[in-house]
């Protein structure tokens, strides 16, 4: 018998997922990684998903106060593998440290997006109408 594949994330790679992103913050937030980009951002790490495997984690980022985030982006990867090193004493229970992959996170700009369109007039024009028939 197979077993039926989902796209869900399990619950053991959720919780490790977020003990992955609580160690990666704690690397930058002590300042650990030497380089320029990094250390003059201040980043946000909204969340880590694991592969099924747990062999690959990819950390979404958002780095504040920058308005290009691919180069932050492109300077943390550069020192992923060093990064990576540095969660071993965080995450020694795991039987492999996970490869670590940096992405943009996209998800406040969706937010975003839908907060302007739940504002814009014809939004409001049209749950203005439905309470007024409503009401009658």
């Amino acid at each position: 018998m197979t077993r039926p594949t989902s796209s869900a994330p399990s619950q053991r790679m959720l919780r490790v997922g977020e003990q992955v992103r609580a160690a990666i913050t704690q690397v930058l937030q002590r300042g650990e990684v030497r380089d320029d980009i990094i250390e003059a951002t201040v980043i946000s790490i909204s969340e880590v998903r694991m592969s099924p495997d747990l062999k690959i984690a990819t950390a979404y980022v958002t780095p504040l106060g920058v308005s290009d985030h691919s180069i932050v982006i492109e300077a943390l990867n550069r020192h992923a593998k060093f990064i990576r090193g540095r969660l071993g004493p965080q995450l020694r229970q795991m039987k492999y440290m996970p490869e670590v992959r940096f992405r943009d996170d996209t998800s406040f700009d969706n937010y975003k997006k839908i907060d302007e369109l739940l504002r814009s007039p014809e939004v409001s024009r049209d749950l203005d109408s439905d309470s007024d028939s409503d009401e009658k």
